[in-house]
């Protein structure tokens, strides 16, 4: 793993690893008397719908110390070199939203109360690099969304200008998924490629199901879910076509993608039908199912944390 003098590269990830350099920030940068502008009602909505993102940062980070020695590996000097940066940046909003908690006065939810993160969780770290980068893509724009509608709706304020120093960030970290799949997808099996597709498809299923137990919080804090979702899906088909994915694609597997977000909105409710076990097939990830298991009614009458 280890080399004295790897080859090194000068390509757009060592560009992009010296524009990170330059484009660092700090908590001690931001100024947390900035005004919130929400309600205490509507910044326990956005607690509750910022969980996924404050999750997605965790994971970004801990991926990529996990995938750093698969690309030394490899011999990626160059994509090694710009993951350090992608850590600095992930380690920083981790922080900066651990903060912002604090100040909303609010908490995120809990696995319990939203396990869907942990499959969504589970599901980036399965597989290699390449289903890692693909999977951070995804999540990249996923976050650049959800970013961009605050620091467009609230300029001046806290979580607003929060937002616009993060979507810098996300877009080196964009641009470094794309770069990286668009380089790799040529000289992978259209088996594998088929199943970067299903993989996407299930990040997307898994998304529609946390929409699902947000859909009062989104109308709280005036936000449309479904267009969100909508716009969200089109966006990550772009990207998929953009790296190359589709061309990649067996003749057989061309057509149209296999998930539709459905078009009626969910009744709001405080209380979530609870998960059913129907149709659960095994995985290599016995969480999920302990997950699964604390949301049934004998367990949560035993009163199980």
């Amino acid at each position: 793993m280890i080399k004295v003098f790897p080859r090194f590269d000068e390509d757009l990830l060592v560009r992009l690893f010296h524009k990170g350099v330059k484009a660092q920030w700090s908590t001690a940068d931001v100024d947390w008397n900035d005004p919130i502008q929400f309600s205490p009602s509507q910044s326990l909505a956005l607690a509750r719908m910022l969980t996924p993102v404050y999750l997605g940062e965790q994971s970004a980070m801990i991926g990529a110390s996990v995938v750093l020695p698969q690309m030394a590996n490899a011999g990626e000097t160059s994509a090694q070199l710009y993951l350090s940066s992608f850590l600095m940046d992930e380690a920083r909003h981790f922080e900066v939203l651990t903060n912002l908690y604090r100040r909303l006065g609010a908490e995120p939810l809990t696995i319990r109360q939203m396990p869907e993160m942990l499959r969504y969780h589970n599901r980036l770290r399965k597989g290699d690099r390449l289903d890692w980068v693909w999977g951070i893509l995804i999540s990249d724009i996923f976050a650049k969304n959800f970013y961009t509608l605050y620091a467009k709706a609230q300029p001046e304020a806290l979580f607003g200008k929060l937002s616009g120093r993060i979507l810098r960030d996300e877009s080196r970290h964009q641009a470094f998924a794309e770069y990286y799949l668009k380089r790799s997808i040529p000289q992978v099996s259209g088996e594998r490629v088929q199943a970067l597709m299903g993989m996407k498809d299930e990040l997307l299923g898994i998304m529609e199901s946390m929409y699902q137990r947000l859909y009062a919080d989104a109308e709280e804090v005036g936000m449309d879910g479904r267009g969100f979702l909508d716009r969200l899906r089109t966006d990550i088909e772009t990207k998929a076509r953009r790296i190359g994915l589709y061309d990649a694609l067996p003749p057989s597997g061309r057509g149209p993608a296999s998930v539709r977000f459905s078009t009626s909105s969910p009744e709001p409710s405080a209380n979530p039908t609870p998960l059913s076990f129907r149709g659960l097939k095994s995985s290599r990830c016995s969480t999920c199912f302990l997950a699964l298991l604390c949301q049934t009614p004998l367990f949560q009458r035993a009163q199980c944390v």
